[in-house]
């Protein structure tokens, strides 16, 4: 008796590993008639038994088909979005970890998780468009992990980081992408700005000149380094990093203007001079060249009237006339760049109260009540 019992007992424990064993069949034969449906249930049922967990089979059936139902118009209806590519990359995954890269399924996932690099941006893509940036991270990362050294992956994942204003993954993402070897202005461009974002002055520093070595010809970063040199206050630096924007872009007015400021600043006033002039001679509708060469005659005209006030009689019997000649003509010579500038910005005060004083000092009364009525206007 004790015999047939343990008899059955063996014959029971046989049954039920064959039932679970067939459970994985059964999704194949499933599978294969294309009743994706009734193949996903048995694979589902036999991945949480402990009879067929454990087997590469089982893990590698279960991605063929979740990958067959992404692909499929009436079953993947059925799956959330991005959750096929998930299951299907996180099945292989599990079937090269029990089977090895060299094993009969582990061979056999390692090139369908190759395949499934595709699927994976692709759901990452549309989780993107949809706004849902939390899933497209995933599917993202998905890919990373199929493909590590495939770059496009990375960038769009520091995209999706960005969009959702998550700023702390976007930069670690793009600091992976320049330990990659991938650099492009665009990224750099990218880091600037969450930068600029987070108001970290040291980091968007840092950042430009990480991109002004990997691009030192770069206009568009040669002009931030400059810029943010210019809001420092660093005016004697900056007039070497124009020079060198300029070597660049040669026909560019305002780094000429910007040059000229700088040499003003620095007290170097023919060198403004000669920036200023070539400025508006690229481009005659600078309004900053063109006042400050109107402001560049105008001092040197005051500079001798105030000489000619602190000379003695007997000196100025001597040189008076020659001076005071001399400031008229600086006066003269600033009309021209105060009038265009005027032209340019009509209700700009500074412009206005240079021409009264200039219209006053070479006799032209009538224009300077002009002015004057003009500034009223403004008040």
């Amino acid at each position: 008796m004790k015999k047939i019992f343990l008899t059955l007992v063996a014959a029971a424990a046989l049954h039920t590993a064959s039932a679970q064993n067939s459970a994985v069949t059964n999704a194949i034969l499933n599978q294969r008639s294309g009743l994706l449906d009734k193949a996903q249930a048995e694979i589902d049922k036999a991945i949480v038994n402990e009879k067929t967990s454990g087997k590469a089979k089982t893990w590698y059936t279960r991605g063929e088909i979740y990958e067959q139902m992404i692909g499929s118009p009436i079953y993947g209806k059925s799956l959330k979005p991005g959750e096929g590519t998930k299951v299907a990359f996180e099945s292989y995954s599990k079937a090269v970890e029990l089977d090895g890269k060299t094993g009969e399924f582990g061979k056999l996932a390692v090139a369908k998780l190759d395949n499934l690099y595709g699927l994976a941006l692709n759901a990452g893509v549309e989780g993107y468009n949809a706004k849902n940036y939390d899933a497209a991270l995933e599917s993202y990362r998905m890919a990373q992990q199929i493909r590590p050294q495939d770059t496009t992956a990375f960038l769009y994942a520091a995209y999706a980081a960005e969009a959702k204003q998550d700023f702390a993954t976007a930069k670690d993402t793009y600091g992976k992408l320049l330990a990659m070897n991938y650099k492009s202005p665009a990224v750099y461009g990218r880091m600037l700005q969450i930068a600029r974002q987070e108001k970290n002055d040291a980091e968007a520093q840092k950042v430009i000149q990480q991109a002004l070595a990997a691009y030192p010809n770069n206009k568009a970063f040669m002009l931030e380094d400059l810029n943010m040199e210019l809001s420092a206050g660093r005016g004697a630096q900056a007039i070497g990093k124009v020079e060198k924007a300029l070597a660049a872009d040669p026909n560019n007015a305002n780094l000429y203007a910007v040059l000229g400021s700088l040499y003003d600043q620095s007290k170097q006033s023919e060198k403004a001079m000669a920036a200023y002039k070539k400025a508006v001679e690229i481009d005659p509708n600078n309004f900053d060249a063109q006042f400050n060469l109107g402001v560049y005659n105008y001092n040197k005209a005051a500079d001798l009237v105030t000489k000619a006030s602190k000379m003695d009689l007997a000196t100025y019997q001597k040189v008076g006339k020659k001076i005071d000649a001399d400031s008229k003509k600086y006066f003269q010579d600033s009309l021209p760049y105060f009038e265009k500038a005027l032209q340019l910005q009509p209700n700009d005060r500074a412009v206005i109260t240079s021409l009264q004083k200039v219209y006053v000092r070479v006799g032209r009364t009538a224009d300077a009540e002009k002015m004057n009525s003009r500034l009223n206007s403004l008040k």
